[in-house]
């Protein structure tokens, strides 16, 4: 669990580019983000190995809370414990709540005081309903095809959400024959232009109903 130390406000897009630009990292660091709304923005999403807690990226999944401390709304919570629940039935078996300062070598206030009592309670989900599900991550503007073989994090959440829907395909960034010849069969099933390449029609399809 983390907060981003901002205003309420605080756009998705700018937590990203800090991460890429200042810290480095390929993408934004966190699997998910989570406003005062409860709103919840997908990040790197489930399938792929986070940078937000120096030692524990491969054991967990990084949930962001847009704001600072005290900021967190009953909405807030509600939908960071809907992403805990949706964890805990994706790997089959009860996670650890931690904050980022409660994991070694992480020597940090985060999530600061209010949010870190919230976890060491259980962080318990107030009122009921459902939170705001996360929406389809947005087109990334480029058009995804081969030869030659294309590589990005665009192409590892598209594979990603391919294997998530039941396509057999490896999630490795790499948009090659295979990943090309999945892409045909999905545009035939959903009924899109058969050509293999991943455009915006393609891209949204991937993240609806049939």
């Amino acid at each position: 669990m983390h907060y981003s130390e901002g205003p309420t406000d605080q756009s998705v897009k700018s937590i990203q580019n800090f991460h890429m630009d200042s810290r480095g990292w390929s993408d934004i660091g966190y699997n998910f983000l989570v406003d005062n709304k409860g709103r919840i923005y997908e990040g790197r999403g489930w399938l792929v190995i986070g940078a937000h807690a120096t030692g524990h990226n491969t054991s967990g999944i990084g949930v962001c809370f847009i704001g600072r401390d005290g900021d967190a709304t009953d909405a807030a919570k509600k939908a960071i414990r809907w992403l805990y629940d949706e964890g805990r039935s994706k790997a089959g078996h009860p996670l650890s709540k931690n904050g980022h300062g409660q994991l070694s070598g992480n020597s940090t206030n985060c999530p600061g005081k209010q949010l870190l009592s919230w976890v060491k309670a259980g962080m318990p989900a107030p009122g009921g309903g459902d939170p705001t599900p996360p929406g389809p991550p947005k087109w990334p503007g480029r058009y995804i095809t081969q030869p030659p073989i294309m590589r990005g994090d665009d192409v590892r959440t598209w594979q990603a959400q391919m294997k998530k829907i039941g396509k057999s395909i490896d999630v490795d960034g790499a948009y090659g024959p295979k990943s090309e010849a999945v892409c045909r069969a999905f545009q035939k099933e959903r009924k899109l232009s058969v050509d293999g390449i991943i455009g915006p029609d393609t891209w949204a399809a991937a993240w609806k109903k049939p």
